[in-house]
């Protein structure tokens, strides 16, 4: 019978409710459990694609198409195995899949509520993977903090959901917060007590107390904590601040809660959890032996969370490289061919990253022609291969104002075109180029040295694509479209031959890259930023 974990956060949010999932889930895997994750959240969208990344960070992609929370991205990042629809569940979708079922009748003659409807609907969502006979963990993260009238429902369902399983089937691990006041010198205890209260009130006891804290919680403050929450004390885990997430695994193995889950739950410990490669993957990470500068070119630069998935693929290819990768945000409205070498000169590389509109288009193009010309190495992602075609067409082949049609639809040069099967589409959600699609290599190319493979599969998440009426002036040029989906012959990868590393993709190379594989184009992207800053110093 699958086991289930549900992971809640009280006291305040951004604790790490996913950091603590993926972690715990890592010690599990290690252990030989085959384990998943699935977040739910509370809002009301469908999911997030539609959203602003102010206000929710990245939207995450999985290769089932899925628009998916950016917390995803930590689960496979860690765990090295894809998620999938079910994965992600939200409010929106919940209440959308009851209507649905009332409009077809399903319920007649009943009147429909929140209890049994909406909690039987998210307690069917919580066992879909569990029923897959595919996991023997499935831990669900639960987004929000306890109290918000919007996760009500969710906190029920989990109420339901472990009595209907029994307590050796399913358990609450409780996040909070231990803070430390400066001016008392003391870690107050109380703010957590009131979090596990409110749970109580809910009629949910929790299992384990995880406790983000700034400072060392000593066996007189667990014992408090155990004594008022009604918790065992060695259920009680400190969480400490740590210098990267990639720390708390075993930081987390360190204070046995993968043991103190296994107990709960009534497994057996097999063998100790093989954490050797990530062990390894860390020792790499904090000893570099060199360093680079890589500016990342975007116009959601203030909240570096919109950027998430590209940060720790930097961390990874860094690791990989033993390089340390100090990334620069520099915001495309504040460059132009005046600022640009000021902006720019200073570092090893440049990424231009994905994005929607015109606020700030024009910057990144800048940012290409400069770092083109002065051959510093370049990676493009989506909008920003998108960015590299338009430059190269205004200023090399001579078409003069090439746009994409997403900015100017009436362009004399649309070298950046709506996919076919995209232009009489009028809902936004759900509705773009979405998921893994193939991508054949050219042999002798820069992407072929990287992948070292002529056939790949990456995620995308795009309306606009290279115009292929152009692509014959391109290749005549200079620019190779060394990547091409075999099916639609959708240009995926576009590279420039005489330049140290000049390369745009499509589709989200960051998306696949995790601590066991890291991408190979950003590996490969940092190795080119490497020499570019050993030339530079010589």
């Amino acid at each position: 019978m699958t086991k289930y974990i549900f992971v809640t956060g009280g006291v305040t949010s951004s604790l790490g409710k996913g950091i603590i999932s993926a972690s715990l889930a890592k010690l599990l895997q290690a252990r030989g459990y085959n384990v998943t994750i699935q977040k739910f959240d509370p809002y009301i969208n469908i999911d997030p694609g539609t959203l602003n990344p102010y206000e929710h960070g990245e939207c995450y992609v999985t290769e089932d198409g899925a628009e998916t929370d950016l917390d995803l991205g930590h689960y496979e990042r860690f765990l090295n195995r894809p998620t999938s629809q079910a994965n992600n569940i939200t409010t929106g979708r919940i209440y959308q899949n009851v209507i649905n079922k009332e409009r077809k009748g399903e319920y007649l003659g009943n009147t429909v509520q929140v209890v049994p409807h909406i909690t039987d609907e998210i307690k069917r969502n919580m066992r879909i993977l569990g029923e897959s006979g595919e996991f023997d963990i499935v831990i669900t993260e639960l987004g929000g903090t306890v109290g918000d009238i919007e996760s009500l429902p969710f906190i029920e369902a989990v109420r339901q959901f472990k009595w209907e399983a029994g307590s050796n089937n399913a358990i609450v691990i409780h996040l909070t917060l231990i803070p430390f006041l400066a001016a008392a010198g003391e870690l107050k205890t109380k703010p957590t007590q009131h979090s596990v209260k409110a749970l109580l009130e809910y009629g949910i006891q929790p299992d384990i107390l995880v406790c983000r804290t700034e400072h060392h919680i000593g066996a007189d403050i667990r014992k408090k904590i155990a004594l008022f929450c009604n918790v065992n004390v060695n259920a009680v885990i400190e969480s400490i601040d740590a210098s990267t997430i990639y720390d708390v695994p075993l930081l987390m193995l360190k204070e046995q809660l993968d043991k103190i889950v296994l107990s709960k739950l009534k497994l057996p410990s097999k063998s100790e959890p093989n954490l050797e490669l990530w062990k390894d993957f860390l020792g790499r990470l904090k000893n570099p032996t060199s360093e680079v500068r890589i500016g990342l070119i975007g116009k959601y630069v203030e909240l570096p969370d919109a950027y998430k998935s590209i940060i720790e693929a930097f961390i990874h290819a860094g690791s990989k490289n033993e390089c340390k990768v100090k990334v620069e945000y520099i915001h495309s409205e504040g460059i132009d061919p005046e600022t640009a070498k000021n902006a720019l000169g200073h570092l090893h590389g440049v990424l231009v990253a994905p994005g929607f509109g015109s606020r700030g288009i024009e910057g990144k193009i800048d940012a290409i022609q400069y770092v083109r010309e002065n051959n510093v190495p370049f990676f493009g992602i989506c909008l920003g291969m998108q960015c590299a075609v338009i430059e190269y067409g205004r200023n090399v082949i001579g078409l003069k104002n090439a746009n994409t049609t997403e900015i100017d639809e009436n362009t004399a040069f649309p070298v950046i075109n709506m996919m076919e099967d995209q232009k009489n589409i009028t809902n936004k959600g759900g509705t773009m180029r979405l998921g893994s699609y193939p991508c054949d290599i050219k042999k002798g190319t820069k992407a072929f040295a990287a992948y070292g493979k002529a056939h790949i599969t990456e995620r995308h998440r795009h309306r606009y694509e290279f115009n292929n009426q152009y692509l014959k002036q391109y290749e005549e040029a200079g620019m190779v479209a060394s990547g091409i989906n075999p099916d639609s012959g959708l240009v995926e990868i576009v590279e420039l031959k005489n330049h140290p590393f000049f390369v745009g993709g499509q589709f989200h190379p960051e998306l696949k890259s995790t601590v066991a594989n890291p991408h190979p184009l950003f590996i490969k992207f940092v190795a080119a930023a490497m020499e570019y800053a050993k030339k530079k110093t010589n």
